[in-house]
């Protein structure tokens, strides 16, 4: 809601900065882990082709929908080594979204940095094909994407899901072609129809130039029909019998008319929220405030999870994190959003806002250089992180370790994640072995070569000559039984022979 500034300022390149990665990606191995396939609905649940239940844990990724015509930062870093890095996070999906403009014929492209082999494979092609690279790797290191239509055209949002330069018969069109596009292709589970309606959009009042709910009902069907294993990913609306909250963020109007498509559980509700630092709300100067917030949540959209109505997908929040108010807000959401013994293991999905530290209201995960992370944002949402899901390609590892017994041990597994010949990203995944939980672990390795870590998420380390000691983050130190983490860190020059790696645990 009032996002004048959230779109980047930043343009076409400035000063390129840490050229983190392209190359060669050492793909991650599938596993067992629930996700595979395409995704359906079950009361408030979201589960994957095989029934197993599935939450999305993730993050926004701009740009396609500015006059950019791609995803932002490409100016600095290798996209692969981005998606790499997300996965890192534990972030196990990626919403995208674009403008109609991308749909024109000939729309390429700026702002890509392709000095050094980095982005590569992207030289040349439009915007579509950008984004079919981009989906063909999410794919390959395990993350699922969700097709965000923002925008009509780059220009900026609109409160309705039309203009009159993009009417809603190409508002339309362009959805189904986004479906057809994909089809077959598992990783994108579903479309968010349009975002953040606000008024004079309405819902369920019948006018159908201006009832969201009724253009959501004929765009999610043109979408299933032609691709009907299409999760419908559906925002709310501003304004609801006189009641106002965030553009998109109040889906009040669902418990008397709900949305209802031509194929059955497809659908996910889909709300916005955000802090001081976008916008001022009434409930922020409540003296309850933040106690006061769960109740704001269940009027707006956290009903229809709870009355097992449908899922809902907090598919935008975020804040600068500078204000005392916007860091309760978000503790109190995170804690809102967390699984809790009342509903097993059924919670709400989300996706931040932002990865792109350039949105001028919350910033990002990423800071300015576009490769630090924010570990006091990426910090509070650790608890409500969750499972990755299977990849599509193979192969990766070495590692060390083993066991079982009363003494806790641990497995170690070093994967190169891309290699661009002066510098590289790996990543290390450690594994309880044993069949107690651990309290804390670290992991070793010498290099052969004269490697030097540049940075490093989900551990800190000390590195003496060649050897490296990795050592847990707070948030990520107690393992269950087979329970994993995983950190992951930049280095140079080249990656060379992977080192053997030797997990401690406690």
């Amino acid at each position: 809601m009032f996002r004048t500034l959230r779109r980047a300022l930043c343009a076409v390149a400035a000063a390129l900065l840490l050229p983190l990665g392209a190359g060669a990606h050492a793909a991650h191995a599938a596993d067992t882990a629930a996700g595979a396939g395409y995704w359906h609905t079950s009361g408030r649940q979201i589960l994957d082709e095989a029934g197993q239940p599935v939450r999305i844990a993730g993050i926004n990724w701009f740009g396609f929908e500015t006059a950019n015509y791609v995803v932002h930062g490409l100016w600095s870093r290798d996209y692969k080594s981005m998606i790499d890095q997300m996965k890192s996070l534990g972030y196990n999906t990626i919403r995208v979204p674009y403008s109609d403009d991308i749909f024109k014929p000939g729309t390429v492209p700026t702002g890509i940095d392709f000095s050094s082999g980095k982005n590569a494979d992207l030289q040349g092609l439009t915007s579509l094909q950008v984004l079919d690279k981009l989906v063909a790797y999410a794919g390959q290191d395990g993350l699922k994407v969700i097709l965000d239509r923002h925008r009509p055209d780059s220009s900026g949002q609109s409160a309705l899901w039309y203009t009159s330069a993009v009417p809603e018969s190409t508002w339309i069109a362009n959805l189904k072609a986004m479906a057809a596009r994909y089809q077959g292709q598992d990783t994108v589970v579903g479309i968010d129809l349009h975002n953040e309606p606000h008024d004079p959009a309405c819902w369920g009042c019948g006018d159908t130039a201006t009832d969201w709910r009724l253009a959501a009902q004929r765009a999610g069907n043109a979408v299933l029909a032609v691709n009907p294993k299409l999760l419908v990913f559906v925002e709310g609306v501003q304004t609801v019998n006189g009641v106002s909250g965030w553009w998109g963020g109040n889906l009040m109007g669902v418990a008397q008319y709900p949305v209802q498509l031509d194929v059955a559980n497809r659908v996910v509700y889909s709300a916005h929220d955000y802090a001081t630092s976008v916008a001022q709300q009434t409930w922020f100067s409540d003296p309850a405030f933040p106690a006061n917030m769960p109740g704001i949540w269940d009027k707006y959209w956290g009903y229809i999870f709870k009355q097992n109505i449908a899922p809902v997908w907090v598919g935008e929040f975020g804040t600068t994190l500078q204000s005392t108010v916007d860091q309760k807000w978000l503790a109190a959401l995170v804690s809102y959003l967390r699984p809790t013994s009342t509903y097993g293991a059924d919670s709400f999905s989300w996706t931040y806002w932002a990865w792109n530290p350039n949105s001028g209201d919350t910033g990002g995960i990423l800071k300015d250089d576009w490769a630090t992370v924010d570990t006091a944002k990426d910090n509070y949402l650790t608890s409500i992180k969750a499972p990755g899901f299977p990849g599509t390609g193979g192969g990766g590892g070495g590692g060390g370790g083993g066991g079982g017994g009363t003494t806790p041990t641990c497995s170690a597994a070093y994967t190169v994640t891309s290699d661009w010949g002066t510098g590289f990203n790996a990543e290390v995944k450690v594994t309880n072995t044993s069949a107690t939980a651990l309290k804390s672990w670290k992991v070793t390795w010498t290099w052969s070569g004269s490697q030097h870590v540049t940075n490093m998420w989900n551990a800190t380390y000390t590195q003496t000559g060649t050897t490296v000691t990795a050592t847990n983050a707070a948030h990520n130190g107690a393992l269950s039984t087979g329970a994993s983490a995983t950190l992951g860190f930049g280095a140079t020059p080249a990656a060379g022979t992977s080192p053997t790696v030797t997990c401690t645990a406690t």
